[in-house]
């Protein structure tokens, strides 16, 4: 389970949800909705038309953490990845 803190701090997943691109903390081709479902700017941009195919919110471009702070809170190994990518989910 976690903690409050941890619950404040974005994930940072480290996949696109669609196709598996790796994209890391400082990734600037991340893309994410308010519920951190993460996409490439790929997928996000194209298939998905800048919609989150799970909820429906606007996807934008994910916030890069500052080193210091990555260092203190690092980005989640979790990957999320749906095998049927972009197209069976719009």
């Amino acid at each position: 389970m976690r903690t409050l803190r941890e619950a404040l701090v974005l994930q940072l997943r480290p996949g696109c949800e669609c196709c598996d691109k790796d994209l890391p903390a400082d990734s600037a081709d991340a893309r994410i909705c308010s519920f951190e479902c993460t996409f490439c700017a790929a997928c996000a941009e194209g298939g998905l038309a800048g919609t989150c195919p799970n909820c429906g919110g606007e996807l934008l471009a994910r916030p890069r953490r500052p080193p210091a702070a990555l260092a203190r809170h690092p980005a989640s190994t979790s990957r999320v990845f749906r095998p049927g990518g972009c197209r069976s989910l719009t």
